[in-house]
């Protein structure tokens, strides 16, 4: 029996299997949806940008807004709010008040029933098992 060359070795894992090292994700869902980009071959940072949405009198920032991932290819950031629809208020507004104030800026919202569907069309199993 021969071992793999080094040559075989990446062709051993799916390209959807990793994501860059560096990355921490706040929730599973993120970390699956950047390995879904990636697949596809979309190029995407994660957090790299906060906007601020209300400022002190000194005029320093006192609330902002950090999208999940900025795709350079299309100018656009993507905002994951995969909460229980009931907590999904808050990020809401955050959102309006975050589309008032740059208006220029192209963001997509990807809600809880928007990731459930990229799951199952994808057959990666549902929400509950991302929290197993």
């Amino acid at each position: 029996m021969t071992t793999p060359s080094s040559f075989d070795t990446p062709r051993r894992t799916h390209p959807s299997a990793s994501t860059r090292p560096q990355e921490r994700f706040a929730h599973e869902s993120e970390r699956l949806f950047a390995q879904m980009l990636t697949l596809y071959g979309i190029s995407w940072s994660y957090e790299p940008v906060e906007f601020p949405l209300a400022w002190n009198d000194l005029g320093a920032p006192v609330r902002a807004f950090r999208p999940d991932f900025y795709l350079p290819e299309r100018r656009m950031f993507i905002e994951m709010t995969v909460l229980e629809q009931r907590l999904v208020t808050k990020k809401n507004q955050k959102i309006r008040l975050f589309r008032a104030l740059y208006p220029e800026i192209e963001l997509m919202v990807v809600y809880q029933r928007d990731f459930i569907g990229l799951l199952e069309r994808h057959r990666l199993g549902s929400l509950g098992d991302l929290a197993a």
